[in-house]
């Protein structure tokens, strides 16, 4: 049965105009995306048939790529980019929220919030948070996006930005896509030449955190910022 044959209530746009987005379920708001669905099925048993693909996990669907969305009958390139688009807005809100007078209070607090950064990415990503003397969040901001194996994060942009926000402190965090946030010796290297920098100019690094979707490591919590 195609849409425009369901009951008028049933409809998702319909719904949608009647009682508001929240009230639709996932299978609806997909729906709505997909706009139509193929000759065997309508937009909305498209759309159930992509959620039983992720197990109705949507970090789990907002993580597909546009090759595996055209994998399915009634999913071109065209509808692919409109629900990656919407995935991709998603993402960033969620990013973008308001972050300033946030507490970070130890690496569990750090790694909550760069999951609104780093959640799903396939490539690698630096962030720095800048902190006061509260260990308020000032700013965060990325320093660099790099390729599926490694980023690089330029020291001299890193401490301007602390200056310019007047920052006392900072954290680091990157992401690993594959999933171990076990650090490299690039890694080990790059903290400890910014701590050593940092301690010289009295701006502390307090801690790198290692993001995956996984879990995460922790410079400060294994001890290694204590190393000479």
């Amino acid at each position: 049965m195609r849409i425009p044959q369901l009951p008028y209530s049933d409809q998702p746009r319909n719904k949608l105009i009647a009682q508001g987005a929240r009230n639709l379920t996932d299978s609806e708001l997909i729906a709505l995306l997909l706009g139509k669905g193929s000759h065997q099925k309508n937009a909305k048993e498209l759309a159930q048939e992509l959620l039983v693909y992720s197990k109705n996990d949507l970090s789990r669907l907002f993580g597909t790529s546009q090759h595996n969305l055209t994998r399915f009958q009634g999913i071109g390139p065209a509808k692919a980019s409109t629900l990656l688009a919407a995935f991709e807005l998603g993402r960033r809100y969620s990013a973008h929220h308001p972050t300033q007078g946030k507490i970070i209070r130890n690496s569990r607090d750090v790694y909550r919030f760069a999951k609104r950064t780093f959640s799903l990415l396939t490539h690698e990503e630096f962030l720095i948070l800048l902190l006061n003397n509260n260990n308020e969040i000032l700013h965060a901001h990325r320093l660099s996006r790099g390729g599926i194996t490694g980023t690089v994060a330029d020291g001299r942009i890193l401490f301007k930005l602390a200056f310019e926000y007047k920052a006392t402190a900072i954290i680091l965090c990157h992401n690993h896509p594959s999933g171990n946030p076990k650090p490299s010796e690039q890694d080990i290297r790059l903290t400890m030449n910014y701590r050593k920098f940092g301690k010289f100019i009295d701006l502390p690094i307090l801690d790198h955190i290692i993001y995956s979707d996984f879990g995460y490591f922790s410079f400060a919590d294994e001890g290694i910022l204590d190393q000479e």
